[in-house]
């Protein structure tokens, strides 16, 4: 496996590492449910250096980011970012990204960790038409993310700048932490209010120490990916391989939002407009269960005898005290109320659509 900057911290703090897509990383300190509580209720730390970072620069930087994702990057103003997707020619989600933009000619993009080689491989090819440079950076970065009510409070006494000054989807990249150069952004992946900071990957280790140091007395708890799960889970935030996949486009998984057809062409927009045109077919829903059970995904949804979709994930919200569901549905099974049922191991549960998100985002915008 291959391990993070951060990999003897995690060790030393008692950290159960687990294989997570290649990556050794820990999957709780204490309990999955301890640092989902502490995340939403006070602050929690997180390392997620496995994420890849990629950069392209130059004089069509702007155009060529324009035509690789769904998103408007040219509504962007410096220092601002958005959430996007990549899309493959007939539609299918390549991956979902941070564009981070510094100036026309400069963007710092952040993609999943098990899609860095396929990304990068996707961004050469359909971008080569360009004048860019694009540099896969992923190997010398480590990524830290500060989440939860407290979490600017509690960071502010680590940085060098008023935290007040970066809002919501917005990045400072001139922060100085512990002697450190940072990206410090109002992003994350929990739902709560909190910050991302990005990094060299050997100042890594003092600059997570020294977020810990400065915050013990706000609370603040090492998580796993476990409690990262379930935390974007309940906020309905989509992961790929689950929710996103080449096989589900923008529009199925309910993210028509960022993807602007009015606009400049990507790549994928015209299967898109077709899909639209064609009428859609399924989509991306929340469930909650009736009947006692918790369901997992690619567990298979029924309307009597007719499978009608699968979940993408799926389990017990430890906020919301029941067990839900994300599942990509047919058309006709997709309205508030419906019930459908799912197999859960060799029994059909009962279980009815209802409103996402499951757990309202509290960003501070």
């Amino acid at each position: 496996m291959k391990e993070t900057p951060l990999y003897n911290n995690h060790v030393e703090l008692g950290g159960k590492i687990v294989d997570f897509g290649g990556w050794a990383l820990p999957i709780q300190y204490s309990s999955i449910k301890e640092e989902h509580f502490a995340v939403r209720e006070r602050l929690g730390i997180f390392d997620v250096s496995h994420m890849g970072e990629v950069l392209i620069e130059g004089n069509q930087a702007e155009e060529a980011v324009q035509y690789l994702v769904t998103n408007d990057v040219k509504a962007l103003k410096d220092n601002q970012i958005h959430y996007t997707m990549m899309c493959y020619v007939d539609g299918g989600i390549v991956d979902d990204l941070l564009v981070y933009k510094y100036n026309a000619n400069k963007y710092f993009l952040v993609i999943n960790a098990s899609n860095i080689e396929k990304d990068y491989a996707h961004m050469l090819e359909v971008l080569s038409k360009f004048e860019v440079t694009i540099t896969n950076i992923s190997d010398d970065c480590a990524q830290i993310a500060v989440q939860g009510p407290l979490a600017q409070q509690a960071l502010q006494k680590a940085v060098d700048v008023d935290l007040d000054d970066i809002k919501f989807f917005y990045f400072n990249d001139q922060v100085t932490i512990e002697g450190a150069n940072c990206i410090v952004s109002r992003t994350g992946y929990t739902g709560e209010d909190g910050f991302e900071i990005y990094l060299n990957k050997n100042d890594a280790s003092k600059v997570y120490n020294k977020v810990l140091e400065v915050a013990i007395e706000d609370g603040i708890t090492p998580c796993g990916l476990g409690a990262r799960d379930t935390l974007r889970f309940e906020a309905c935030l989509p992961l790929y391989g689950h929710e996103l996949s080449k096989d589900i486009n923008p529009i199925e998984a309910s993210l028509k939002f960022f993807t602007k057809l009015d606009n400049d062409d990507f790549v994928g927009k015209q299967a898109i407009v077709d899909y639209l045109e064609d009428g859609v077919t399924r989509r991306i829903v929340g469930l909650e269960m009736i009947d006692k059970g918790i369901p997992r995904a690619e567990y298979e949804v029924f309307s009597g005898d007719e499978k009608i979709g699968f979940v993408t994930t799926g389990s017990n919200s430890p906020t919301l005290k029941k067990n839900i569901a994300l599942a990509l549905l047919n058309k006709d099974f997709t309205k508030i109320g419906t019930e459908v049922d799912i197999q859960v191991r060799k029994k059909r549960l009962k279980a009815v659509v209802v409103k996402k998100p499951f757990y309202k985002k509290q960003y501070n915008k």
